[in-house]
C-alpha cells in the first residue's frame, strides 16, 4: 500500500506536487503564486534526450530552493513548471522584487548536465495574489500575456488588461460563431475593383460577414475565434461556395482569401474544380488571394498546390503587401497575377511621404516582373487620382463601394 506521503511528492525531484499544491491552497485565505515555467524547455529534451532532461529539471529544483525567499513553499506541477507560493502580503513591488532576482539568478547561473556540457536556462514568471486555486489560473493568465511579447521576464496578473479583454472577447466571439454555423448566419459580401484604364468594374472580392440579428460583423472581429474554433476551413468553404452561386450568370472575376490553414488541410483544388464545374465559371475568372508573408510560400506543400492551382487555371494573388514580413526577392520568385498593396498606405498616401516611396517601389517592381497592382482602401477621389498617377492597375474601396450583400454597377 502506497503511503499517503508519496502522493503529495514529485517522484523525480522529490518536492512537493501538484496534489499538495491544490490541497494547500484549499487551506489559506490569502497566497501569492508564482508560476515559473522553463524558457524552450522542449529543445533541450530534444538536443540531449530526456534522461539528461529530467536532470536538468532535478537541478533547476534545486536552484529554486536556493534562490527561493525563507517565506515560498515550492512545488513541482508539471514538467518544466514550478510554483512557489507564500501567504504574506506583498506590495506588487514586492512581487516584481521577488519574481526579478529570481530571473536574474537563472541568467547567470550554469546547469552541468553532463561531463564537458554545461547550459543556461531562462525562466519566466507569472505572478498572482488571491485564495483558492483561481490564484493558480491567474498566475498562468500572466504568463501567457508575458509570453505574447517576451520571455526571461515576469509579469503580475491584471485583470484589466488589454490581453484579458481579448481573451474575453474570443470567448465571447466563439460562442457567435458557432452560432452562426449552427444557425447558418454565415454570410458572403461582394467589393468591386475597379480597372483604372478602363474605369469599369472588372472584378470582385468575396467578404465573409456574420450576420448576428440584423448586426453585420466583419471578419476583423471573429476571425480569431475562427481560427481557434478550427472552422476556418469551414468559412472558407461558406465563401466559395456563395461565391460561385452569385458569378455563375455573370461574366465577372472574383476574388477569394484563402488562409495557410485551408492549405494545411489540401482540399482546396477539389474543391474549387468541383464548383467550377457545377457552376460551369472557368477557373481564370477565380483569383485566390492569400495573405502577404511571403516566407509562408516556402513549404513544400503550399508551394506544390499553389503551382497545381495554377496549372488548373486559377490565378493568385498576395493580399495586403507591405504590412507583415513583405520580401521582395521572394515575391520575384513566387510572382503572383495580382499583388494588392497594403491599405495603410494607399488611405495615407496623400500625407504620409513614406507611405508613398513604399507604394512607388512596389510599383515599379511589379512593373517590371508583370506583376499587376491593386490600391485597397482608395476612400476618395485625390487618393485614386494619385493611385491612377501612380500607374497603379485597380482600385478598391469605399470611394466606388462599401462591401455589399448584392452586386453593384457604377
Amino acid at each position: 500500500m502506497i503511503k499517503k506521503e508519496k502522493i503529495y511528492i514529485d517522484q523525480l525531484t522529490n518536492i512537493q506536487n501538484r496534489f499538495a499544491l491544490m490541497e494547500y491552497l484549499e487551506d489559506i485565505t490569502h497566497g501569492n503564486a508564482f508560476l515559473i515555467n522553463i524558457d524552450n524547455f522542449s529543445n533541450i529534451n530534444n538536443a540531449y534526450g530526456f534522461d539528461l532532461g529530467d536532470k536538468v529539471l532535478i537541478e533547476i529544483s534545486k536552484l529554486i530552493n536556493i534562490a527561493k525567499p525563507i517565506s515560498c513553499k515550492l512545488f513541482r506541477i508539471n514538467s518544466d513548471e514550478f510554483v512557489l507560493l507564500n501567504e504574506i502580503n506583498m506590495s506588487n513591488r514586492e512581487l516584481e522584487e521577488t519574481a526579478s532576482a529570481l530571473v536574474s539568478f537563472f541568467d547567470q547561473m550554469d546547469i552541468e548536465i553532463c561531463e564537458d556540457i554545461e547550459i543556461r536556462v531562462s525562466i519566466s514568471i507569472g505572478i498572482a495574489s488571491g485564495s483558492s486555486s483561481e490564484v493558480l489560473n491567474e498566475a498562468r493568465v500572466a504568463i501567457k500575456e508575458l509570453r505574447e511579447y517576451k520571455r526571461g521576464s515576469y509579469k503580475i496578473f491584471n485583470p484589466n488588461s488589454t490581453f484579458i479583454k481579448k481573451q474575453q472577447e474570443n470567448i465571447y466571439w466563439i460562442h457567435k460563431i458557432k452560432d452562426a454555423f449552427a444557425e447558418e448566419n454565415i454570410i458572403a459580401f461582394y467589393q468591386p475593383i475597379i480597372n483604372n484604364k478602363t474605369k469599369k468594374i472588372e472584378k470582385f472580392e468575396c467578404l465573409a460577414r456574420i450576420n448576428d440579428k440584423g448586426v453585420l460583423i466583419s471578419p476583423i472581429r471573429f476571425l480569431e475565434a475562427s481560427k481557434l474554433t478550427g472552422t476556418l476551413t469551414l468559412l472558407t468553404r461558406t465563401i466559395i461556395q456563395k461565391s460561385f452561386e452569385m458569378f455563375a450568370d455573370t461574366d465577372y472575376d472574383f476574388s477569394i482569401n484563402i488562409t495557410s490553414t485551408d492549405f494545411h488541410f489540401n482540399y482546396l483544388q477539389e474543391y474549387l474544380l468541383n464548383y467550377s464545374k457545377r457552376h460551369n465559371i472557368n477557373p481564370s475568372r477565380v483569383i485566390l488571394e492569400i495573405l502577404e508573408d511571403i516566407t509562408t510560400l516556402e513549404t513544400p506543400g503550399i508551394l506544390e498546390q499553389l503551382n497545381s492551382l495554377r496549372e488548373e487555371g486559377f490565378r493568385i494573388a498576395i493580399d495586403d503587401f507591405g504590412s507583415l514580413s513583405s520580401n521582395f526577392s521572394r515575391l520575384l520568385e513566387f510572382s503572383p497575377d495580382y499583388l494588392k498593396i497594403d491599405g495603410s498606405f494607399i488611405k495615407n498616401i496623400l500625407t504620409d511621404n513614406k507611405s508613398l516611396i513604399i507604394v512607388e517601389a512596389i510599383v515599379l517592381l511589379c512593373q517590371k516582373s508583370g506583376i499587376k497592382t491593386v490600391a485597397e482602401f482608395v476612400h476618395s477621389k485625390d487618393v485614386q487620382a494619385k493611385v491612377e498617377e501612380l500607374g497603379i492597375d485597380y482600385s478598391q474601396g469605399y470611394y466606388f463601394s462599401k462591401p455589399q450583400a448584392e452586386l453593384v454597377t457604377l
